[in-house]
């Protein structure tokens, strides 16, 4: 077998990564020198990317010509080779229920376990963020061209994005993304976010956006009727570390310390 056999009958499999393992036992016996050989000649022709170690993506002719391959076609198959927990979140979740204008330079992943260094290769740029507190709830599977894969529901992309404001753009280049999400937000969606979520100064800062959104938000009373029964203090929208937060007028104890510049 070539290696343009072995990647024509994983593309038959709407297969689009594979792993070194898997040409060595595909080669049957050939030398390891020889698998390297083809897979060097293979990424120089750009039919194939190596974004990790020992693991590949496949670029068919559809794709030729972006020189990446859409994030839900490989994610799966990634995070398995990796043996972690892991799902889409922050802008690339967000483009899936049809938040944001701009198309997104980056995917963004979110996973357990140790940190993982952002990938760049071609036209593949991946950012990934590590989770302390894995979710039970609010991943949902969903189905792609190449099988499921994991993201995060729209409340959970919600407060992913809010937590990790400061290190992608800041608020203002998240508000239309944050108002058009809201649309998609579900009643159980948010009670089972809320049932684990251990971040209150996101909630107070959700909720406060919820409302200038939609001042009859039910979910963002829903919000406030489980945070009135905890201590919660006065937060930044924007969190900045040389400031503190001031005197607030809302119910949120939120210090509105930017001014919003979007659709809100």
């Amino acid at each position: 077998m070539t290696l343009s056999d072995f990647i024509n009958n994983q593309l038959s499999f709407e297969n689009y990564s594979f792993t070194f393992d898997e040409v060595v036992e595909a080669y049957s016996g050939k030398s390891e020198t020889l698998v390297h050989n083809d897979l060097k000649y293979a990424t120089q022709k750009g039919d194939i990317v190596p974004l990790r170690h020992h693991f590949y993506l496949i670029i068919p002719p559809r794709y030729s010509r972006f020189g990446k391959l859409p994030i839900e076609l490989y994610i799966e198959r990634m995070f398995e080779y990796l043996d972690r927990n892991y799902y889409v979140g922050l802008y690339s979740a967000a483009k899936f229920y049809g938040a944001g204008h701009q198309q997104i330079q980056k995917e963004y992943v979110l996973h357990d376990k140790a940190p993982l260094l952002s990938i760049s290769k071609n036209a593949i740029n991946l950012d990934f963020f590590t989770v302390s507190n894995w979710p039970n709830k609010n991943i949902i599977s969903r189905k792609g061209d190449a099988g499921m894969f994991s993201i995060s529901s729209p409340c959970l992309t919600t407060v992913d994005l809010i937590y990790h404001q400061t290190k992608i753009g800041g608020l203002n280049r998240m508000l239309s993304v944050l108002e058009e999400l809201t649309e998609e937000m579900k009643w159980e969606d948010a009670k089972d976010l809320l049932s684990w979520y251990p971040h209150k100064s996101v909630l107070q800062r959700l909720g406060f956006l919820l409302e200038e959104i939609n001042p009859e938000s039910d979910i963002a009373n829903l919000i406030y009727e489980h945070l009135k029964f905890k201590k919660f203090y006065p937060v930044l929208l924007s969190p900045r570390s040389s400031e503190k937060a001031g005197a607030v007028d809302n119910r949120w104890k939120v210090d509105v310390n930017i001014k919003m510049e979007s659709d809100l």
